[in-house]
């Protein structure tokens, strides 16, 4: 086994921070290419890995924000300053995923560009300009015996994350486990695994840079498959997992972990269009939930029209002038216009989630009947409603149960950055700890601090 399967790296420390003092060690546990060792060797290798994420979790609970936002725009201005590197080592992952026959949704998931990057450092500044969650007081008492209580968030410790494809990700958890005191494993994939090594190189120098420890990000892309098993089955060694991807990924993962996982969902999105709807605004609606960016989560899949609605040609229309394929059911076809193309829906549409441009369209004769649609195929994800009829609107909210439930905008929106979280790990569809968009304090935990002055119990 190589010494870097083996080394526990000391984290470094800096001298007015919160941190106690540690004195610098070799860079041991930056990502390498694929290694081939016997999965006993994995599984200690991850285990090593896992027990520096911890002691680094120790000392990054301790450091305070302004610690912590000087590692963030670090690591900015560092993705900045090796953008170049950064964009080759994602053009060979994205050559590569083109010979490999990789959809076009799964090629814009990985592609990075100038652009992205930006976006990338300027949510890294964005989280740095947010409150810190860890010390904020929940709630608290003084008890009749004089006992004060204080309920606090706190750092995790240890998160690990298995997602595919998706190295903007890389960076989005880096930033949050780091903001919230904790530190982080990764898995991200054998599709980006070049892009994946030099985002989490750049991590960890500019945490290094900053007397943050560089063992706060660390990876296991270089172990594989097998890495991200020992991953799974590392119980004690990490308090919390969460995969992000479709179906297959997330159910592997739930169905096969040791550690806790906090379940993201995959998003077949609904959007109901009541008869009291505007035609401008569900086109501008629908044009931008489909069709912004199809490859992601909170794209609408399903739509929804109410039958006395008059909206549809329009939308339609729309839709296909922008290069939607409409997959409608029969009472949908036989009301759009000649003119306007659509393939006969089945079941299986229902339950799709296409990431891609396609919709299935479905016509429905009241509010009620639209909710049971969506609680028969949706994910719990995210779902809307247009309308101009406030108790529609109330009903709807009332009783669509989904992490997130829009009225008259984009589903677009369900995401931490729109929603002023500043990023997110994932779109939690459980409704344990954390639902909805996970920010910065669904990435923290509680405990109870109490203070007395000799009581005992009677």
């Amino acid at each position: 086994m190589t010494e870097a399967l083996t080394h526990a790296t000391a984290a470094t420390s800096g001298d007015n921070t919160g941190l106690s003092d540690a004195p610098k060690a070799p860079d041991a546990a930056s990502p390498k290419t694929a290694v081939s060792v016997s999965a006993e060797e994995v599984e200690a290798a991850v285990h090593a890995i896992a027990d520096r994420s911890k002691q680094a979790a120790r000392r990054m609970s301790r450091a305070n924000r302004a610690w912590k936002d000087r590692g963030l725009r670090a690591i900015g201005a560092a993705l900045l300053e090796r953008k170049s590197i950064i964009l080759a080592a994602n053009a060979k992952d994205v050559a590569a995923g083109k010979a490999n026959g990789t959809s076009a949704a799964m090629l814009d998931r990985l592609t990075l560009t100038d652009a992205r990057i930006t976006g990338l450092v300027d949510a890294l500044e964005n989280l740095a300009t947010l409150p810190d969650p860890v010390g904020n007081v929940v709630r608290g008492q003084t008890l009749p015996n004089g006992l004060r209580l204080r309920q606090i968030n706190v750092p995790m410790g240890v998160v690990a994350a298995i997602y595919e494809a998706r190295p903007n990700v890389t960076v989005d958890i880096a930033g949050l486990a780091l903001k919230s005191g904790n530190a982080v494993i990764l898995r991200g994939g054998t599709a980006a695994a070049a892009t994946n090594e030099a985002l989490v190189q750049v991590l960890r120098d500019a945490l290094n840079s900053v007397g943050l420890p560089s063992d706060a990000v660390q990876t296991v892309d270089q172990y594989g498959r097998e890495g991200a098993n020992a991953l799974m089955r590392a119980r004690g060694r990490v308090d919390v997992l969460i995969p992000r991807g479709g179906r297959d990924l997330i159910q592997s993962v739930v169905l096969n972990a040791a550690v806790p996982v906090i379940e993201t969902g995959e998003g077949n999105v609904h959007i109901f269009i009541d008869e009291s709807a505007s035609e401008e605004m569900a086109v501008d609606i629908l044009l931008n939930a489909k069709t912004q960016r199809p490859s992601v989560c909170n794209t609408v899949e399903t739509l929804l029209v109410h039958s006395r609605s008059t909206v549809l040609p329009a939308v339609a229309a729309a839709l296909r002038g922008a290069g939607v394929t409409l997959h409608a059911d029969d009472r949908i076809r036989a009301a759009l216009p000649a003119s306007i193309e659509s393939t006969p829906a089945t079941d299986e549409d229902w339950g799709t989630e296409y990431m891609d441009l396609d919709l299935a369209v479905a016509m429905v004769d009241s509010l009620d009947d639209a909710v049971k649609h969506i609680r028969t195929w949706s994910t719990g994800h995210t779902e809307a409603i247009l309308t101009n009829n406030l108790a529609n609107a109330e009903r709807f909210i009332a009783e669509i149960d989904s992490a997130a439930v829009i009225v008259n905008a984009s589903t677009r929106f369900t995401d931490g950055g729109e929603l002023g979280l500043g990023a997110e790990v994932g779109i939690s569809t459980q409704k344990l700890h954390a639902r909805g968009p996970m920010g910065l304090t669904e990435l923290t935990t509680t405990k109870w601090i109490v203070q007395g002055e000799g009581q005992v119990r009677g």
